[in-house]
């Protein structure tokens, strides 16, 4: 399997059993803290090497831990950039509107 696969699913599966057995978040909440981080790293890392992207992942939790239709855009941003070369991932722009640049 792949590592690039295996370690964040490992890490969210993780995170996801932590945080339900303390009662730290709701799994959506994990899985959208999860998403953020993903969509925020791959904006610095494909588009903008000097971007803030832990800025950019506290205010994407901030607001998908207190939203629910931006948690879903998030969910969507990721799910469509996923498995995507960097070239690749202007057909998700409709989708990451609004959670970055």
């Amino acid at each position: 399997m792949n590592t690039r696969i295996l370690i964040p699913a490992l890490a969210l599966l993780a995170a996801t059993t932590f945080f339900t057995l303390t009662g730290c978040g709701s799994a959506d909440q994990v899985e959208a803290a999860f998403d953020c981080d993903s969509i925020c790293d791959r904006y610095k890392d494909c588009f903008d090497s000097d971007y803030d992207a832990e800025a950019c992942m506290d205010r994407c939790q901030d607001e998908a831990d207190n939203d629910a239709d931006y948690r879903r855009r998030v969910d969507e941003c990721e799910v469509c950039a996923d498995n995507r070369a960097c070239g690749e991932s202007f057909a998700c722009v409709d989708e990451c509107v609004g959670i970055v640049p």
